[in-house]
């Protein structure tokens, strides 16, 4: 596992924050503040132009699963339009078989903004069915982004690491982020 700067970094010595609640009585109150540049701009670590992936999974021994699955990524298109443009998430052809280092049959978005990110995530959580979601940013380290940085909606799947490490090992070998 690698180590983690500090989730306070670049906080020292501000003002404490309000022991208060909220007119809700419910949740904490907090200084007023400017927006967070997270809402417009992705973490520093991740690449913009890579964004995130979005790999949704299906077992494609079960009929049933598999006609969700082709039907959702039907709708994804239908309902992220916008894909065609230079805007665009980026959505990939049906797989009916498992791909590198994915264990099933999936298909796979691509998400470049934070917004795109946000949208695509909630709209996921109401509308995936049985499909399960890895979701994972793309850092240029192709195994942390599968394993230490990835997130899942539904099951978690057991995924073909040893590829992600090689790659990985490759890439900082040669200085490349991926």
């Amino acid at each position: 596992m690698s180590h983690h700067e500090s989730p306070l970094a670049g906080y020292e010595g501000a003002p404490p924050l309000p022991s208060g609640l909220n007119p809700n009585a419910k949740s904490l109150a907090n200084n007023p503040a400017p927006l967070s540049v997270a809402y417009q701009e992705f973490p520093k670590l991740i690449d913009p132009s890579k964004g995130f992936d979005f790999h949704i999974y299906y077992m494609p021994s079960s009929q049933e699963q598999t006609q969700y699955a082709r039907e959702l990524h039907e709708r994804i298109r239908r309902e992220f339009p916008e894909a065609s443009t230079s805007l665009a998430l980026s959505i990939y052809r049906f797989w009916d078989r498992p791909v590198g280092p994915h264990p099933t049959a999936m298909f796979e978005v691509n998400t470049f903004t934070p917004h795109q990110t946000g949208a695509l995530f909630s709209w996921l959580a109401v509308h995936r069915g049985t499909c399960d979601v890895l979701i994972h940013p793309n850092t240029g380290d192709p195994y942390r982004d599968h394993t230490e940085l990835a997130t899942w909606m539904g099951k978690q799947w057991p995924l073909y690491t040893d590829m992600l490490r090689k790659i990985s090992q490759r890439l900082q070998d040669s200085g490349v982020r991926g």
